[in-house]
């Protein structure tokens, strides 16, 4: 197991109260020993004026699951920020649900680097995205 901070679905959920997170309607639906999974819908938050999944709303997805997953990988007062986000949009998603999945590619005691890929409902991959941290 990666994470260093113990937690619960319900209280990274809980977390998202109030925020960007839960106004795009993204839930963390799995909390596994070296991953972490979030959903979001596709609808009228998160298209673009053209139906389709905004390409924001995907980074958005990714750059929560990424940044989620650093925190849980720190101790104490130390806390992660976004460096550097990337995303390849691969294919277009105009209803139903996504779903990210985050994997560490790098953790390390000043900086991480986050792998997170978005898929539609029938499990086709939309988007791959990096993210990278810097731990402080």
């Amino acid at each position: 197991m990666i994470w260093k901070r113990e937690t619960t679905l319900e209280a990274l959920n809980a977390m998202s109260a109030e925020n960007m997170v839960e106004h795009l309607g993204i839930v963390f639906t799995r909390l596994g020993d070296d991953e972490l999974e979030a959903t979001m819908p596709v609808d009228k938050r998160t298209v673009q004026p053209f139906g389709l999944l905004h390409g924001g709303a995907s980074v958005v997805l990714a750059e929560t699951l990424g940044s989620v997953a650093g925190y849980l990988c720190t101790e104490g007062e130390q806390h992660v920020v976004g460096l550097e986000v990337n995303a390849n949009h691969l294919r277009s998603a105009r209803s139903g649900v996504v779903r990210g999945v985050c994997r560490a590619v790098h953790v390390g005691r000043r900086h991480q680097v986050w792998q997170i890929e978005i898929s539609d409902d029938q499990g086709r991959l939309c988007c791959t995205s990096r993210l990278t941290t810097a731990v402080v």
